[in-house]
């Protein structure tokens, strides 16, 4: 079995335990707080699916704050299993969502992950693929751009297999300074577009003009 395949079986699976979990709230088979549960399952197997088939499902940002919650959801559900003894409906209930928390856990935390294609626009992938190819002929990629009262310089170097943006910029007498790494040239292309007044096509320009004196 591939580990494609296994994904999928996972998500089918936990699909399958969340209309099995909404069959027995509406049947009167499970405790109150069960319905909580179901809420989790069903985020948790839409996020699953956008693993599974590398589509963006919602935020980046909600997925690893769900994977930490599903861990502490098990330590809880471990917790009452050992110390509460409770009775036998409650205790599958318990038994079976810590048992199906570790995996979507893990894998929910690698989703969230904003530095991958999976998160990425269009425009972000385009200019990424840009980025990548310039970075392939120059060492470092330096830009300056003034914007009515905001400005920004973006220095890019590439290392290996990462992607290293340096940033100043600032509005009237304030300036800051940040640099960010990425394995992923549309995040770096994303880094770019969102922090600063430049976009990939500023640099694209800047570097086509750079060629055509040198020629």
């Amino acid at each position: 079995m591939t580990l494609e395949r296994a994904y999928i079986l996972l998500a089918v699976f936990y699909s399958a335990l969340v209309a099995i979990g909404v069959i027995a709230l509406l049947v009167g088979g499970g405790p109150l707080w069960g319905l909580a549960s179901v809420v989790l399952g069903a985020l948790v197997a839409a996020g699953l699916w956008g693993h599974t088939l590398g589509k963006p499902v919602m935020n980046p940002r909600m997925w690893r704050p769900l994977a930490g919650i599903l861990v502490a959801a098990f330590l809880i559900q471990i917790f009452a299993v050992f110390a509460l003894h409770p009775p036998g409906a409650e205790l599958t209930w318990l038994l079976t969502g810590a048992i199906f928390s570790v995996m979507p856990a893990i894998l929910l935390f690698q989703y969230g992950k904003r530095d991958q294609e999976v998160w990425a626009t269009p425009e972000e992938l385009e200019g990424g693929k840009m980025l990548d190819e310039l970075l392939a002929k120059q060492r470092e990629l330096v830009l300056e751009k003034q914007e009515a009262d905001r400005q920004a310089t973006v220095r890019l170097t590439k290392a290996g297999n990462s992607y290293r943006a340096s940033v100043t910029r600032g509005r009237g007498t304030e300036v800051e300074r940040f640099e960010e790494s990425f394995t992923c040239p549309a995040t770096l292309a994303f880094f770019v577009i969102k922090y600063t007044c430049i976009s990939v096509n500023d640099i694209a320009a800047q570097y086509a003009e750079d060629r055509v004196l040198t020629t």
